[in-house]
């Protein structure tokens, strides 16, 4: 046979059916051209396909080695042992095998070890103790201030400012009966500082904050009714804090007027300006009331708050402060022309004292009310009652 004669497998069979003349068995068929070499049989390179694709193939399958791995575990690569030259093995039919009965239907890479099955979370205890804050949460901003979380659990709405901003009530409280001692400059100083807590101290009690023309606004009206006070004298006092306080309620009216915010929150503003300036402005009553008053008033309002932040029980620290606050006021009365009278100007200061103290403590109130209302609001309402009871007693 020639070298391009196309050898055909099946022409024997072939040439018996159609009646060709067959050799005999005793020629010898030869070959002519290249031939299969016998010596050397390739590797075939299986092809990564998906399960769900896969198909027998018509080529030999790969050399299948006896001391192979169990086909449930990982196959490692059939090029990384090729077949020795030299060496025949019996052909084997191309078998799929399904080494898990739930075999993923995503293509998988050949050779990937199957995924190992998770266990399940153990459930938490029934008898643990229920923890004392909310889960942690992934989405959104979950920081909530003080005043939420103790609404959210329940607790009393009412938080007292403490020792420490009571000690700072009594020390202001003080400074104002040594400036009411010294004549009205003397009072000026401690007085300016008593307006400026008291108008920062109820915007961030209404919790407006920051609001720096509402507050500025407040305090701006305190130092008018000083200014007024100071013009006019004592004898005309009422009329100056009356007459700033009607000015300022029609300067902030206008001013929200003007204002581009939502009705509601508008009249928010509104209600927390005219409050926090009529505070202020009322402050100014020290300045216009009888200096003996003004120190027996100051007096008895540091002794109440300090015996107020004493660890005692509730019905007994409210007597406490009371007595601390008469008692007080007959010392200090003492000192000067009031005598005895002191002590009815010190047990109203100490309720009026007390009242101050308590709004400061409504609504989970933060460190900073604390700081500003806790220490301003107790002397702050003390001074009608300080004003009234020195013309009374003059």
């Amino acid at each position: 046979m020639s070298n391009d004669q196309q050898y055909d497998p099946y022409a024997n069979g072939q040439q018996g059916r159609q009646g060709h003349p067959q050799q005999g068995h005793d020629v010898t068929q030869t070959w002519e051209g290249q031939t299969w070499d016998t010596q050397f049989q390739p590797t075939v390179q299986p092809v990564a396909r998906p399960a769900a694709q896969q198909q027998p193939v018509a080529y030999e399958a790969p050399y299948q080695d006896p001391y192979a791995q169990p086909a449930y575990e990982p196959a490692y690569d059939a090029t990384a042992y090729p077949t020795p030259q030299g060496v025949t093995y019996e052909q084997q039919p191309h078998q799929q095998h399904q080494p898990y009965a739930e075999a993923p239907a995503a293509p998988v890479a050949y050779g990937t070890p199957a995924p190992e099955p998770v266990a399940p979370a153990p459930a938490p205890p029934a008898d643990a103790a229920a923890p004392g804050w909310s889960s942690p949460t992934t989405s959104g901003n979950t920081r909530i201030t003080d005043a939420q979380r103790a609404r959210a659990e329940g607790r009393s709405p009412v938080i007292e400012p403490g020792f420490q901003p009571a000690a700072l009530t009594a020390v202001l409280g003080l400074l104002l009966a040594g400036g009411a001692a010294l004549g009205s400059y003397g009072l000026l100083v401690p007085l300016v500082l008593l307006q400026g807590l008291t108008a920062a101290g109820w915007f961030r009690l209404n919790g407006m904050w920051p609001a720096r023309q509402g507050i500025a606004l407040a305090f701006a009206g305190g130092l008018v009714a000083d200014a007024a006070l100071l013009a006019t004298g004592r004898e005309n006092a009422a009329a100056a804090i009356l007459g700033t306080l009607g000015a300022w309620v029609l300067l902030c009216l206008v001013l929200q007027l003007r204002s581009h915010a939502d009705p509601d929150e508008r009249m928010y503003g509104l209600m927390a300006t005219i409050a926090s300036a009529a505070l202020t402005v009322v402050a100014a009553g020290h300045l216009g009331a009888d200096p003996d008053t003004v120190v027996v008033g100051g007096v008895a309002v540091a002794a109440t708050v300090v015996a107020r932040a004493l660890p005692l029980p509730g019905p007994v620290s409210l007597i406490v402060a009371l007595l601390a606050g008469a008692g007080a006021g007959i010392a200090a009365g003492g000192l000067n022309d009031l005598g005895t009278s002191g002590a009815l100007v010190g047990l109203a200061a100490g309720v009026c004292a007390l009242i101050g103290l308590r709004v400061a403590s409504y609504d989970y109130p933060s460190r900073f009310v604390h700081m500003t209302a806790g220490i301003a609001l107790p002397l702050t309402a003390a001074a009608p009652a300080v004003y009234l009871l020195g013309r009374a007693l003059a």
